[in-house]
């Protein structure tokens, strides 16, 4: 892997050329939560999809996540600063714009970075990330408090569960993800969507309790389309075959 330093972190990152050669039309990918940029993009064949279909793929380890740099306040896990990361990569790579699809949280940091910097994005793809953008605030507060606790057998909430053995079988930084999932609650405004006027594609598995409503997001947009996924949770959207021709049609039709 490769690494660069936003401006109060070391982050890892990896930049995939098309498959044909060249270098294609970037697109940056964000992962979730207690994820990394293996486990969200190349296991599920993301990159493969996309580097066969022409693009320069670009992804990196958000702060506190994978190889990248992990922090222990709340404080360092804003979705505002988070977003500056991926900014500051576009800027290391001379970038002044890209196609960027967040899945989960990294839907969210993907929209404060379209929010902040309207400009450096080409057009928005939000998997797993429904209303709750604007409504609810993100992860709840008994996610830090599973990652906290002395093991998954202390877990009852089937959602606490669920993200505490996601992030023990990504042998993630338990300490660092209970700040994340304290620091990462930010929300943005329905003022604040009707403002990001560019492409953008939500994609939700429609058993996904997590999310929240991805068609009721993408109304918020001047340019949002809903792209619901039949029988898909959370964790099991984000390989759907149907997202990924979806995302492909999507990125081929926008301006």
């Amino acid at each position: 892997m490769l690494e660069f330093f936003s401006p109060d972190a070391r982050l890892a990152f990896v930049d995939e050329p098309p498959a044909a050669g060249g270098r294609g039309e970037p697109i940056l990918l964000i992962h979730g939560f207690a994820s990394n940029h293996a486990v969200n993009w190349y296991f599920p064949q993301w990159v493969k999809t996309l580097t066969e279909a022409g693009r320069r793929v670009i992804a990196f380890d958000n702060r506190g996540h994978g190889r990248s740099e992990k922090f222990y306040e709340p404080e360092a896990y804003g979705p505002t600063r988070m977003a500056e990361d991926a900014r500051a990569l576009l800027d290391h790579l001379d970038l002044e714009t890209a196609d960027v699809m967040g899945y989960s949280m990294g839907a969210r940091i993907a929209a404060f970075l379209t929010k902040a910097h309207p400009n450096r994005v080409r057009s928005l793809i939000l998997g797993g990330l429904g209303h709750y953008l604007v409504e609810g605030g993100g992860l709840s507060p008994g996610i830090a408090e599973a990652m906290e606790a002395p093991s998954l057998d202390n877990l009852v909430d089937p959602i606490e569960r669920q993200f505490r053995a996601f992030a023990e079988a990504t042998k993630s930084d338990l300490r660092a993800l209970a700040a994340c999932a304290r620091g990462a609650r930010q929300l943005l405004s329905k003022a604040d969507l009707a403002q990001i006027d560019l492409p953008v594609l939500v994609a939700t598995g429609s058993l996904d309790e997590i999310a929240g409503d991805g068609s009721k997001l993408a109304s918020l947009f001047p340019a949002g389309h809903a792209l619901d996924l039949p029988g898909r949770d959370h964790n099991r959207a984000v390989g759907d075959k149907a997202y990924k021709s979806g995302a492909l049609e999507f990125l081929d039709k926008r301006p």
